[in-house]
């Protein structure tokens, strides 16, 4: 989320020049919401791999899943993204599929 914010907030690249990418990543990367987004990211891969060792791979992948409504929830409540009834209907049935798996588990 914070790495979004970060893009949104830097714009749009116009060119792919090599100077012009390097250059917007050397903007990118002097913000601190940027690097809060890439240790968010690091302390999530973690998370994984820490969930891997205590459960079963067929319960946390579907788990992490749930990423995508937190995703969503933030997209619209921190960016102020507007999000159509449809993308809220995904997240449900993904929300439901993560429910389903953990309710097999049991």
């Amino acid at each position: 989320m914070t790495v979004a914010f970060t893009m949104k907030r830097l714009g749009e690249v116009k060119s792919f020049a090599p100077e012009v990418i390097i250059r917007f990543l050397g903007r990118a990367f002097g913000e601190v919401w940027m690097w809060l987004g890439i240790a968010q990211m690091t302390l999530a891969f973690c998370s994984l791999l820490a969930l891997l060792s205590w459960e079963a791979v067929s319960f946390v992948i579907p788990a992490t899943a749930l990423s995508y409504a937190v995703g969503a929830l933030g997209a619209r409540y921190l960016l102020g993204e507007r999000l159509t009834r449809a993308r809220w209907a995904g997240v449900g049935l993904v929300c439901l599929g993560v429910a389903l798996v953990s309710w097999g588990q049991v």
